[in-house]
C-alpha cells in the first residue's frame, strides 16, 4: 500500500511537472502548423502557376482551421469553382485569438493587436481571414472594388487565458508575399513581438 501511495504521488508529481512543458508543445506545434500551410501555399502557387487561397477559421469548419484552396484557371471566360486542396488544425487547447496584454504595436506594424486574423491592411473595412497567393509569389485580395490588392497581415497563435508566453504571430507581406514567424517575450518588464 505505501509502494501504490509513493507510485501515485510520483505520478501526479510528475503530471503537474510536465504541463507546462506540453502546453509549450502545443503552442510550437500550432505555430508550426499555420507558418508551414503559408509557406507551403506559396510554394505551390508559384511552382504550379495558379492561385491559392490560405483560409483561416473558414465557415462550416470547426476553430482553429486552415483550409487551403485551389483556383482553377478560367475555361472558356468561365470562372471555375474554387477546390479545396488540404485542412489543417491546430490542436485543441490552441486557436487564432488575441489576450488582453498584447502589445499596441503589431509585428511588421500589421494591424493594432486587437483581431486575431487581421488581413487587408491594405483595404478599408473589416479585416479577411484569408490571404490569395499568386503565381509571382505574392498576396493579393479578392474583394470587389479591390481585386489585385496586395493583401498584408498577421494572424495570432495563442492558448486562450494562459501565460502571454504560448503566444505566436505570423506575419504576411503582400507585395512579396514574405511569411516571418513572431514569438511573445517579455523583455526589461514589457511584452514584446521578436522574430523568430
Amino acid at each position: 500500500m505505501i509502494t501504490l501511495s509513493i507510485a501515485l504521488i510520483l505520478c501526479a508529481t510528475t503530471f503537474i511537472a510536465m504541463q507546462p512543458m506540453l502546453s509549450q508543445s502545443h503552442a510550437d506545434s500550432a505555430y508550426a502548423t499555420a507558418l508551414m500551410a503559408l509557406r507551403n501555399t506559396r510554394n505551390l502557387a508559384i511552382t504550379q502557376s495558379h492561385e491559392y487561397y490560405v483560409n483561416f477559421n473558414p465557415g462550416g469548419f470547426p476553430a482553429g482551421t486552415i483550409q487551403v484552396q485551389y483556383q482553377p484557371p478560367t475555361v472558356g471566360g468561365i470562372a471555375q469553382p474554387v477546390q479545396p486542396v488540404i485542412t489543417y488544425t491546430l490542436p485543441t487547447d490552441m486557436s487564432f485569438a488575441v489576450q488582453a496584454g498584447f502589445p499596441a504595436s503589431a509585428p511588421d506594424a500589421f494591424g493594432t493587436g486587437v483581431n486575431a486574423i487581421d488581413f487587408g491592411q491594405a483595404l478599408a473595412g473589416a479585416p479577411l481571414n484569408y490571404v490569395v497567393f499568386m503565381p509571382d509569389g505574392s498576396s493579393q485580395a479578392f474583394v470587389v472594388g479591390n481585386s489585385g490588392t496586395y493583401n498584408s497581415g498577421v494572424v495570432y497563435i495563442t492558448r486562450p487565458l494562459a501565460d502571454l508566453s504560448y503566444s505566436r504571430a505570423i506575419t504576411v507581406w503582400g507585395a512579396t508575399g514574405r511569411i516571418r514567424g513572431w514569438r511573445l517575450v517579455k523583455q526589461a518588464g514589457t511584452w514584446t513581438w521578436i522574430q523568430q
